[in-house]
């Protein structure tokens, strides 16, 4: 157990396995709207690149990889927002309440869990509409396309996530 070759191989594995737990951490927080999925990715991607350019195992495919990553994470955040907003405004739905419904699935998830953020969310924008409108109908068909705009947001951001895996598996594996 003294070969340092071992110890090597050892802890490149724990690596790749940790770095990889993180990505799947993150890509199944996708599912909630106020996680930071693609960035917990991210983050996961800039630790394993860290360390391999500390020990000296970084490549400029490596490198290369990592930067699509970047590009990937920031613009799948992006387009998450422009997403459910378009889905909204589509809807004439004022900023206002669209702001209003966002804090309410931050806040909530704080104080009780992210599931509770998840009903939140909804529940501030029918509220917030509802109050605006004074029309039960007209809130809640807001409110379906909020949810209609979050369905695929996620599919989105789910999809720029298996793609951010797959380019750290090129670069962990090949």
């Amino acid at each position: 157990m003294t070969d340092p070759e071992f110890w090597k191989m050892y802890f490149e594995t724990l690596l790749e396995l940790l770095t990889f737990l993180a990505l799947l951490t993150g890509l199944l927080g996708l599912a909630i709207p106020v996680f930071p999925g693609l960035t917990v990715m991210w983050l996961a991607t800039l630790a394993y690149a860290v360390i391999q350019g500390v020990s000296g195992n970084m490549t400029w495919v490596g490198w290369l990889l990592f930067v699509l990553i970047t590009l990937l994470m920031v613009g799948g955040n992006v387009l998450d927002n422009i997403i459910i907003a378009k889905h909204m405004r589509d809807r004439d739905v004022p900023w206002s309440s669209i702001l209003l419904s966002f804090a309410a699935g931050i806040i909530v998830s704080l104080f009780l869990t992210p599931l509770a953020g998840i009903v939140a969310s909804p529940v501030g924008l029918f509220l917030a509409e509802w109050r605006r409108i004074k029309d039960k109908q007209a809130a809640f068909a807001n409110t379906r396309s909020w949810m209609t705009g979050w369905g695929w947001s996620v599919l989105a951001r789910f999809g720029v996530g298996v793609v951010m895996i797959l380019l750290w598996g090129l670069w962990a594996w090949l």
